[in-house]
């Protein structure tokens, strides 16, 4: 039944379309911190809109019978790292803040639902180890800059935890990696 849901044609369209809006959305979310990031980090600051736009392409050549495996490999990862990403930290901001503004909620929501639509398609990547091992440079270069280089999302209240976030991070990262090659190299 699921796999039905997953694979019919006006589901995929309209999360087609979904991924796309909230990729646009996250990409106008950013736009403050976008604006006093130096260039060459441009590419690796907006980390949830990126996650989905690999997302939104692996769905559009899905919905035409194409396979893109690197970019399965980065959707699959990145959705999943971001997604629990964003959940653990607008519920962290909550225990340290005692409040979380509806925009929290919707964050944790949305962001849910990107790690598990990631997941939900794993059975139909076809991803081999080397689109692994690049999507896991990526993942792991991107925690170097966000926190070595101090390019990690603003959340301010958050700001005095950044070593223990980046541990966290580092080790959500590593987990993705084997979620991504558990749920496609290694089943295949």
């Amino acid at each position: 039944m699921l796999k039905m849901i997953l694979l019919d044609k006006r589901f995929l369209i309209g999360l087609f379309f979904v991924n796309l809006l909230g990729t646009i959305y996250g990409y106008y979310w950013y736009k403050d911190q976008l604006a006093i990031t130096p260039p060459i980090f441009l590419p690796f600051v907006p980390d949830s809109p990126t996650a989905s736009l690999f997302f939104t392409i692996f769905l559009i050549a899905f919905i035409f019978h194409k396979h893109l495996p690197y970019m399965e490999a980065l959707a699959i990862t990145t959705l999943f790292k971001y997604g629990i990403w964003a959940v653990v930290m607008n519920i962290f901001t909550l225990v340290i803040e005692g409040y979380l503004h509806w925009t929290g909620y919707m964050l944790i929501i949305s962001h849910l639902g990107m790690a598990i639509q990631g997941l939900l398609y794993a059975p139909f990547y076809t991803i081999k180890l080397k689109h692994i091992a690049v999507a896991a440079i990526f993942v792991l270069h991107n925690d170097i800059i966000d926190y070595v280089f101090g390019m990690m999302p603003n959340y301010s209240s958050l700001h005095n935890y950044m070593d223990g976030i980046g541990y966290f991070t580092f080790w959500l990262s590593i987990i993705s990696i084997l979620i991504a090659y558990g749920l496609t190299v290694k089943n295949n």
